[in-house]
């Protein structure tokens, strides 16, 4: 199964809000998806919301997905200014996958539409990391720039 953490308000049947962080947490700030949405978890969120956390995006996710009205993609990204927040809308025509390893944000909503004939609107919520090594924690810089990537999801929820 995917998720091997969730905190919810609402079933994965009802949710209108589906919220995926992301990512290897023994990868330093790889991690930064988990950490974020377990952040978000201890908010008032809406009753139809539902936290996950996964290792990687896989096709279990679909069903969950594709019973959404919005899903959110919490993940760490490389390649910009560590601690920077970006967000940006995910549509589902993503090119055919094989699904061998991992899947994006697109292709799990090209999944969701393919399987059930409807997908939601998603956003991809990403923080730049510093350091992906072997280890446990985010880094400095990542770790006060959390907040920032945690209120970004909250707005996008509306809360």
């Amino acid at each position: 199964m995917a998720k091997s953490w969730m905190m919810s308000r609402a079933s994965e049947d009802s949710a209108a809000i589906v919220v995926v962080g992301y990512g290897n947490t023994l990868r330093g700030d790889d991690g930064i998806g988990w950490r974020a949405v377990e952040s978000l978890a201890r908010r008032n969120l809406p009753a139809s919301t539902v936290v996950l956390t996964a290792h990687q995006l896989d096709p279990e996710l679909a069903r969950t997905i594709a019973q959404a009205k919005l899903a959110l993609f919490v993940d760490a990204e490389r390649g910009g200014k560590p601690g920077s927040v970006r967000c940006q809308a995910v549509s589902s025509d993503a090119p055919d996958s094989d699904f061998s390893h991992q899947l994006t944000p697109a292709a799990l909503l090209a999944l969701a539409q393919n399987l059930y004939g409807t997908s939601p609107v998603a956003f991809e919520i990403t923080m730049c990391g510093e350091g992906f090594d072997v280890g446990e924690g985010l880094s400095p810089i990542c770790e006060a720039a959390l907040p920032r990537l945690v209120e970004a999801i909250a707005q996008k929820i509306g809360i």
